[in-house]
């Protein structure tokens, strides 16, 4: 069956290879829209012999044709959007017709940056993990009210005046609380406001372009930033991100109600890895852990920290199901396991002796949690571009096929390399029918 709505949700705790399934599926999408989150997420797009990574502009960008929406949803930093839209140009990529910014989008200014990192360096060993690049102090404002928002850059007074007064409040922390330097007022505003006449353009009422858009038939994606494990009300609290990455985010990041989302696609490594401090049960510190961390080039697209690498887990995998109503699942990196003889899933956990099915919701509790494995055997054969079910390795196909069975929800979709091409689509989000986009075969 058809969809007009498809919400791609990253089912672990990021990095997931979420950017070349939006690239892929935008082939048939009218129009791409960002829903959470900020510049600290890095969407990495492979075709052919060049890469590139996004960070606030929709994957979809590099479709021609295809509009490209930010929502209020997404913490909106003006320089590294327009650093942004340069590298694109200066590609032959056209972005400045095809992009609209909700004029809600709370923007994340030098002060949220300034609060994140000296945070984190007061936190010493306990911090958090953040990317240093000002989400979470951005939203936390948004929630206390004080947020600045990309509307009010368009009247000069009213945006001093608000700057003026949020800084008061965030230089008094920085000064007597960190004893850290101050940011400046005036050079904020005046470095804002010079950005003002370059950001009207595009800046409109993202809620009532999707609206348009469902009314005359055409087709959205929903793109979302890290993953489900990272949610900040049903991720592993505190070690979490400041928005919202499950399903309920793409409604309330853009304008749109739960009704128009009518396919929620998981995305899932053939392993799991995570970035930053937190509990991660299955994480490996041996040398498999480092052959797949190589193989799988896992470091982030935003910061180049290594990433942790691990088996894959079910459990967890299972509650990103529940929480986000997926309907199917993509697994990524499927080629990175390649090379080994054996292969585990972690069906579940064990805790002072007792077995458990889901995860606990506490992180103290989680990082106290023991795995249950499964072993399988591995392949050893490429199955790099593969564009069959059939055409990949037996093993392979019986690895896929006990995730499904442990999951209970179908794998759809399966990415065999970094390449667009590099897919095998069972079922395609959209037409409900298998294969990848004519123009793509």
């Amino acid at each position: 069956m058809a969809n007009q709505s498809v919400v791609i949700i990253g089912a672990q705790w990021g990095d997931e290879g979420k950017g070349k399934l939006v690239d892929l599926l935008t082939e048939d999408a009218s129009a791409v829209v960002r829903f959470q989150g900020g510049h600290n997420a890095g969407h990495t797009l492979v075709l052919g012999d060049q890469k590139t990574v996004l960070h606030l502009i929709p994957s979809g960008i590099l479709h021609p044709g295809t509009h490209c929406l930010i929502g209020n949803g997404v913490v909106l930093s003006l320089p590294d959007l327009f650093q942004e839209i340069e590298m694109l140009e200066a590609r032959g990529v056209a972005v400045v017709e095809r992009l609209q910014i909700s004029k809600a989008c709370p923007l994340l200014l030098a002060y949220h940056v300034r609060l994140d990192q000296v945070r984190e360096q007061a936190k010493g060993q306990h911090a958090i993990g953040t990317t240093g690049r000002g989400i979470g102090p951005a939203y936390e404002d948004k929630i206390a009210r004080r947020s600045v928002r990309l509307e009010d850059l368009f009247f000069p007074d009213r945006f001093a005046a608000k700057v003026s007064e949020v800084l008061d409040f965030h230089n008094f922390v920085l000064q007597h609380y960190f004893k850290a330097q101050p940011v400046d007022p005036h050079q904020l505003i005046d470095e804002s406001l010079a950005l003002a006449d370059r950001v009207r353009p595009l800046a409109g009422d993202v809620a009532h372009s999707l609206h348009e858009y469902r009314r005359r038939g055409q087709t959205l994606l929903f793109e979302g930033a890290q993953g489900a494990l990272l949610d900040v009300d049903h991720g592993t609290y505190p070690f979490v991100t400041s928005s919202n990455t499950t399903v309920g985010g793409a409604a309330t990041g853009t304008g749109v109600g739960p009704n128009a989302l009518d396919y929620v696609l998981g995305i899932a490594k053939a392993y799991t890895t995570r970035v930053g401090s937190g509990p991660f049960p299955t994480e490996l510190q041996d040398e498999t852990g480092q052959l797949i961390a190589q193989r799988g080039n896992e470091f982030g697209a935003t910061t180049g920290r290594p990433r942790r690498c691990g088996w894959l887990d079910i459990v967890a995998l299972q509650r990103s199901i529940q929480i986000n109503g997926i309907n199917g699942i993509c697994i990524t990196k499927l080629d990175v396991l390649d090379a080994l003889e054996t292969v585990k899933i972690c069906v579940g956990y064990r805790i002072h002796g007792e077995s458990l099915s889901q995860p606990p919701s506490a992180a103290e509790e989680l990082a106290r949690c023991e795995p249950v494995y499964e072993s399988l055997p591995g392949w050893q054969a490429s199955t790099v571009g593969i564009k069959t079910f059939g055409g990949l390795p037996v093993a392979a196909q019986r690895y896929l096929n006990r995730i499904e069975e442990l999951v209970e929800t179908p794998i759809t979709i399966i990415s065999t390399g970094a390449d667009r091409r590099d897919t095998i689509v069972r079922i395609h989000p959209f037409t409900g029918r298998p294969g990848i986009p004519p123009s793509e075969n």
